[in-house]
């Protein structure tokens, strides 16, 4: 099942060196070339520590395979001015740079509140594969901060889909936060680190937490529908495929400040699992268009083969609805659709009801949210496996570009342009 609702492959405690392809369509990339190069590799990890470098063109935490865990906060932001607006992104990345690194607490004495909670411990901190990163949505373009004029053409607010059930108050953000790591108790202390650090310019908005299935019993994990998925991604080792369809390049349409940045979706989408695990195990693997027990595309043979719906112009193998038909129909006319993903599932408990509220917390990465989301999630309106999902909140936001240097921060090039 190669689409947005796929569930990439990992596990909690997983190593990032298990390399995560997975996506919406499959298919090499064309040449596609737009603007000039900004693309730079994946971040090196050092295997010796856990750490990934927080420096560099690009954010961390966009081609690196996701870890164990990660959570996806939005927040409004509430300084006054556009001076205020740079000294809070000063402030996050400096607290970034710090957790990422691996950074001692200080010790501030007994008669003070300690600088850290302590909850890893009182020496340096674990780095663990940590990464946070920092978006910014189309509200903090408003009449705030004077920025009218940098607002990147692409940045909307999220759009409400046919099948969706959207909830107000889960949608949207000045900013957003990806934080990901191999433990949770990472995630958590950083998340409450830098909420501690601007709380009086900041409030969280909404906040999805999210984990990494397991591998069962090999290749790409199994999602919440039981079925294996997120069988194959962009190469993110390849420059021209991450130009072509994730960094936004000079030359464009984009503002020059952006360049090196991306387009995020975060999408809350809840998996309705009650009436899905009633259905017959043949109308499950139509909807999909997989075999439930290895992953294979009907009529194929393994989990990595490639349907081929030139031989199957009817849909007599893989239905013509089917969920992995839709969301990537193998065309050159789709090829440039085709998104990054970064997803993770989500476990809140139970509903008022009783029932299970599990799901998807969906991630993409993107050049053109037009152009490749949007143009996918079109496809997939009133699919038959929309009645077994139900998205209800998220947001877009545009990824700032990397800091680059232990003086730089995230959104100069924004706040300061030359």
């Amino acid at each position: 099942m190669t689409s947005q609702y796929a569930i990439e492959p990992g596990a909690p405690g997983a190593s990032r060196r298990t390399f995560v392809r997975t996506a919406l369509g499959a298919g090499a990339v064309g040449a596609l070339t737009l603007g000039t190069s900004a693309a730079a590799a994946a971040p090196a990890p050092d295997t010796t520590t856990g750490r990934i470098p927080f420096h560099g063109v690009h954010q961390a935490g966009i081609l690196n395979p996701p870890p164990g865990y990660g959570t996806f906060l939005a927040l409004d932001v509430h300084v006054t001015d556009r001076a205020a607006l740079a000294t809070l992104l000063r402030t996050l990345t400096d607290r970034i740079r710090f957790l990422t690194d691996g950074g001692t607490p200080p010790d501030l004495g007994p008669g003070t509140a300690p600088s850290d909670s302590g909850t890893l411990g009182p020496a340096a901190l674990p780095t663990d594969d940590l990464t946070v990163t920092v978006g910014v949505g189309a509200s903090l373009f408003d009449a705030r901060y004077g920025l009218a004029d940098a607002h990147p053409p692409g940045l909307t607010a999220m759009r409400a889909f046919p099948n969706d059930g959207l909830r107000p108050a889960e949608c949207h953000g000045d900013l957003s936060l990806q934080v990901c790591a191999t433990s949770r108790d990472t995630v958590q202390h950083a998340i409450r680190d830098l909420l501690r650090a601007t709380s009086k310019s900041l409030s969280p908005r909404w906040q999805i937490d999210g984990y990494q299935n397991r591998a069962r019993p090999t290749g790409a994990a199994r999602n919440l529908l039981g079925f294996k998925d997120g069988i194959q991604n962009p190469d993110t080792g390849s420059a021209a495929q991450m130009d072509a369809l994730v960094w936004v390049g000079a030359g464009g349409t984009e503002p020059a400040w952006a360049v090196g940045g991306t387009y995020q979706v975060i999408r809350a989408i809840r998996t309705l699992v009650v009436p899905w695990d009633e259905l017959p195990l043949r109308d499950q693997e139509r909807i999909i268009g997989r075999r439930k027990s290895d992953g294979a595309p009907l009529g194929r043979t393994k989990e990595g083969d490639a349907p081929d719906y030139t031989q199957d112009p009817n849909g007599a193998v893989i239905a013509l609805d089917s969920h992995i038909r839709l969301a990537n129909p193998r065309t050159d006319a789709t090829r440039a659709s085709r998104i990054l993903r970064r997803a993770f599932n989500y476990d809140r408990g139970l509903d008022a009801g009783g029932v299970p509220e599990l799901g998807l917390a969906f991630c993409s990465y993107q050049q053109d949210i037009t152009r490749q989301f949007e143009a996918v999630q079109t496809r997939l309106i009133d699919e038959p496996l929309a009645r077994f999902l139900r998205p209800t909140g998220g947001g877009y936001f545009f990824i700032l570009p990397g800091a680059q240097t232990p003086t730089d921060w995230l959104g100069r090039t924004l706040l300061t342009p030359t």
